[in-house]
């Protein structure tokens, strides 16, 4: 089947899902992040057919998201998060930050986040660069900007 290529849209939402909304994506980072790097390890805890996770894995490699390192003589490979995987992060933060106000139930959030630098539990949340105020959708005005008169 054919996947819908939104890289030439003229949206920032949709240029990163071109990258980031394959459902099994998020879970793949999700992934490398807490540790299991190795193709055989994510295979075990997402019960992905090798077909997929190939095809989820080389086309990160191929978007700058994780890079491909061999570990072993033979042709094995560990992936790890580049910069631009890192900064993917931050989504699925805001992502599990969603899940736990709204799906979490009863039981709680099933993981929780401490901040490095203060050492409390936390949650990810959106705040403006400028002046440090929370930033919601509702908080928002959108304005065209300079890639949009590029088309």
């Amino acid at each position: 089947m054919q996947r819908t290529n939104y890289g030439d849209m003229v949206c920032s939402i949709a240029r990163t899902l071109d990258v980031f909304g394959e459902p099994w994506t998020p879970l793949i980072l999700r992934d490398v992040w807490v540790g299991f790097t190795r193709f055989e390890q994510l295979q075990a805890d997402l019960g992905i057919s090798r077909k997929v996770l190939t095809e989820r894995l080389n086309h990160l490699v191929e978007h700058g998201v994780l890079e491909r390192r061999p570990y072993d003589r033979r042709p094995r490979y560990e992936y790890v998060l580049t910069e631009k995987g890192v900064e993917l992060l931050d989504v699925l933060t805001v992502m599990a930050g969603w899940g736990d106000r709204w799906l979490a139930g009863e039981a709680g959030p099933p993981v929780l986040h401490r901040h490095h630098a203060c050492g409390e539990i936390s949650h990810g949340e959106l705040r403006c660069a400028n002046c440090g105020e929370p930033m919601r959708a509702a908080d928002i005005e959108l304005l065209p900007g300079p890639g949009a008169a590029a088309h």
